[in-house]
């Protein structure tokens, strides 16, 4: 069997399915739900009907586009990659609003099944597809409505426990998925498949947008403006092997989650009511700013919101920008004094 699995290229491991798996279907995401929101956005606010539309197709293909960004990080043959897009759809519809975790499972059981008969008939065109939908639908019709089910109610307990507790779950919840988003695996994913929205969607943003700009303003010295912009608008993933180095520099910006967390959804009531995913992205790409601005939008559509207040803006700009940039220079340059950072700890190119 150890030997089988091996010539198959099916690896039972964390890495490959919590990182680069999950990794991968936020990609998918992206490529799909997160720039037809985007295309959606901007079509509905200059008038232009066929962006709209381009941006509905885009993001009716979510499905089909995490599974098949899953199978692409399993490596999966192309006869097994290709069938992935009938599971993924299936999954991501009847998981409903937890439909991203739904396709995350069922996709990584359905490709490595294909993988197992991939190529062992001589018949493998009718094969691998058979057993890769057939497995992937069946799952999807037996446990993704669960799945969805679970994966939105810990989301509504989250958010319902923000809106309830807004100081202590608006820290908890920034630095919690900003520390996700520094690790490598995939904060947009997580929050993607909880659903996270609303205030807790808000304090997501700001833990992430603590993390990336926090890092880049802290390293300057170090990594100078490539730094700057390869952590603020790329990742703060890139500091990963200094902090096994030195865990200390992780602190500051951790401070800093903590204490923007909480005036998130206390002071400016900095809600992300836009697509999920964007809840898990901060300053990357200016994705997180991009889904508070759009949720804005959907919410005066609905007649939730009246209008986008001068309010709105200074407390997106504080939380994104300069707070976490102020915050974490500082709390960084006494860490620096006291000897517990040292110089070239936050250098990206060290040899």
């Amino acid at each position: 069997m150890k030997s089988f699995l091996q010539r198959k290229n099916i690896i039972f491991s964390g890495k490959r399915y919590g990182i680069d798996a999950m990794g991968a279907m936020a990609q998918g995401l992206f490529a799909s739900l997160l720039i037809g929101t985007i295309l959606s956005t901007i079509g509905t606010q200059f008038h232009i009907q066929t962006l709209v539309q381009i941006g509905d197709y885009a993001k009716l293909a979510s499905g089909s586009a995490m599974a098949v960004a899953i199978g692409f990080a399993l490596q999966c043959p192309p006869l097994v990659l290709f069938s992935l897009v009938a599971v993924g759809n299936t999954a991501n519809t009847l998981g409903g609003a937890g439909g991203p975790l739904a396709v995350f499972f069922i996709s990584i059981v359905a490709a490595e099944l294909g993988k197992a008969v991939s190529k062992e008939t001589k018949v493998d065109i009718l094969v691998t597809p058979f057993i890769t939908i057939v497995s992937g639908i069946l799952l999807s019709m037996v446990f993704a409505p669960p799945i969805g089910v679970v994966a939105s109610g810990v989301g509504k307990i989250i958010m319902w426990a923000t809106d309830l507790q807004p100081f202590i779950m608006g820290m908890l919840v920034s630095v919690l998925v900003g520390i996700a988003l520094t690790l490598p695996i995939s904060s947009a994913a997580i929050c993607a498949a909880l659903g996270l929205t609303g205030l807790a969607g808000g304090a997501g943003v700001a833990g992430c947008c603590a993390q990336m700009v926090g890092f880049a303003v802290m390293s300057y010295k170090e990594n100078g403006v490539g730094g700057l912009i390869s952590q603020g608008i790329g990742t703060s993933m890139l500091q990963m092997g200094n902090i096994i180095k030195n865990p200390k520099i992780w602190i500051p910006p951790i401070i800093t989650s903590a204490i923007t967390g909480p005036l998130a959804t206390c002071v400016f009531h900095l809600e992300m009511n836009g697509t999920p995913v964007s809840s898990g992205m901060g300053t990357c790409g200016l994705v997180g700013q991009i889904g508070v601005y759009t949720g804005w939008v959907s919410d005066i559509e609905l007649g939730v919101k009246s209008s986008i207040l001068p309010m709105d803006w200074i407390g997106l700009f504080l939380i994104s920008f300069l707070l976490p940039a102020i915050l974490t220079w500082g709390i960084g340059e006494i860490f620096r004094k006291k000897g517990w950072i040292k110089e070239g700890d936050l250098s990206l190119h060290i040899e």
